[in-house]
């Protein structure tokens, strides 16, 4: 059975099904519980032995519980084995799991931030940890600033409840997601002990006669940091820190880990076990930096979302799709499924360059299955059938999410109806490319450039909204709401 991967952006894997041997599937509740659970034993323990993550299913062909593995057949055989005990919470689960489904992942990081994309997307029933909002952490070195400074964070976009972004989070560097929160913690303050930045909060500007005259933190009086705060570093020394810190972030790290191993050793020798253990973790730590994906990957689109100034980012995209004027009123639309079953499609409004949530709109695609082109079709003429005459607000320019099928499939639809068709775009993942109505070649912008920034900000939330509704659809059908 093939199955989209719902992880980075543009992504697709094939995963396979697994069903019990000579068990109907209509009725689990009828199975011989021992002989179902036998032939799914059997199966996985004939997975290949690699990392990835695991899909238990029912006989509805609902995702139940989602699962991520070191080795598939040594963690997904474990449910299946005789005298499993998988605890009140999941034992129920073997009632009703007639077949399994799997990812192949490359490393175990990979299966883990898999693992957490799934379940954020569908939200089995028998998963109760990542059903939250938390997300994996990012580490951000500021660039703005004078003396920039380093923290970890969950928001990598910075973006604030009213939409607006800090100054210090403007351009900032930012490294991650990071799959160890922990781990990542406890490197950098490693790491601190030896670049020596600063990860407070304060606004110090080079010069301010204020600053001779402030009191530095505990971290100074330990050598943990250079105390901008008080004038003790000069702004040229300071930033060679902080660019040597991010030297580091980007390499292998091997010559800071050969000297805590060399330390480490020595501390053995003289017997100094605490000591020995303490540089022991750390080395561990700063080993687990290399557990993290990026950001160009779009594990965690939900809190990735930058900010663009709407004003720039209209007069950009104007100039990039030659219009009269900035256009006001941008429509996003998003399709979401999972291998074809509970298809979804989402509406955004952007007016203005900000999201007009009044304007938002959810719809059910039923009988396409998983081919997304018909069910563009079928919502772009849902939604424009009226809107068109004056009924509704009509964009200015309507943006899909997808490549140049899905913009085919939207213009085809515009085409039926007896309306004025606005602009119609489509943005693919990945590369970022901008197709145009009647263009044959896309567009290719910077990433920086506000006019794409903005159109991302469409997209990505269309697919937010999507991903909202696709999740209450699954949970009402397995919960039987």
């Amino acid at each position: 059975m093939a199955a989209r991967r719902l992880g980075p952006a543009g992504d697709t894997r094939f995963v396979e099904c697994h069903v019990a041997e000579d068990t109907p599937t209509s009725n689990p509740h009828e199975d011989d519980r021992a002989e179902r659970l036998a032939g799914l034993l059997k199966h996985a323990r004939a997975l290949p032995s690699v990392p990835g993550v695991y899909l238990m299913k029912d006989a509805r062909d609902v995702v139940v519980y989602v699962g991520k593995a070191r080795r598939l057949p040594d963690r997904v055989s474990s449910y299946f084995v005789p005298s499993a005990d998988l605890g009140p919470a999941k034992s129920p689960m073997l009632d009703v799991v007639v077949c399994f489904e799997v990812i192949e992942c490359e490393t175990e990081f990979e299966a883990l931030l898999t693992e957490n994309r799934l379940i954020k997307d569908i939200r089995p029933r028998f998963n109760v940890r990542l059903t939250d909002d938390k997300t994996f952490p990012y580490l951000v070195v500021t660039q703005r600033e004078d003396f920039p400074r380093v923290f970890v964070t969950r928001n990598p976009a910075g973006v604030r409840e009213d939409g607006t972004t800090p100054e210090h989070m403007k351009g900032a560097r930012v490294f991650g997601p990071f799959v160890n929160a922990g781990a990542l913690r406890e490197a950098v303050q490693v790491a601190q002990r030896v670049f020596k930045f600063r990860d407070c909060k304060l606004d110090i500007v080079e010069g301010d006669p204020k600053n001779r005259y402030f009191r530095p933190c505990l971290l100074y009086s330990i050598g943990q940091c250079t105390a901008p705060c008080a004038g003790k570093v000069t702004l040229t020394a300071y930033g060679q820190q902080v660019e040597h810190f991010v030297r580091f972030m980007g390499s292998k790290r091997s010559r800071m880990l050969g000297e805590l191993r060399k330390e480490m050793a020595e501390a053995s020798e003289k017997l100094e076990f605490e000591r020995a253990a303490e540089l022991r973790d750390q080395i561990a730590a700063i080993e687990k930096l290399e557990e993290r994906s990026s950001r160009r990957d779009g594990w965690q689109p939900e809190t990735e979302i930058g900010y663009v100034e709407p004003e720039k980012g209209l007069r950009s995209l104007q100039k990039t799709l030659g219009l009269d004027e900035p256009p006001r009123v941008i429509e996003g639309f998003d399709i979401a499924h999972l291998s074809g079953n509970e298809t979804v499609a989402s509406k955004v409004c952007f007016v203005d360059g900000r999201p007009f949530k009044s304007e938002y709109r959810r719809y059910k695609i039923k009988g396409m299955g998983n081919d997304d082109y018909a069910s563009i079709r079928e919502v772009i003429s849902r939604r424009y059938r009226e809107a068109g005459v004056g009924h509704e607000l009509y964009p200015d320019v309507v943006l899909i999410d997808g490549g140049l099928g899905q913009l085919h499939a939207a213009l085809e639809a515009l085409r039926t109806m007896d309306v004025p068709a606005p602009m119609v775009i489509s943005l693919a993942k990945k590369e970022e490319l901008i197709h145009v109505q009647e263009r044959a070649e896309p567009i290719r912008l910077g990433r920086e450039n506000f006019g794409l920034r903005l159109c991302q900000q469409v997209r990505d939330e269309a697919h937010r909204f999507a991903r909202h509704y696709h999740h209450l659809l699954r949970r009402k059908r397995v919960v039987g709401e």
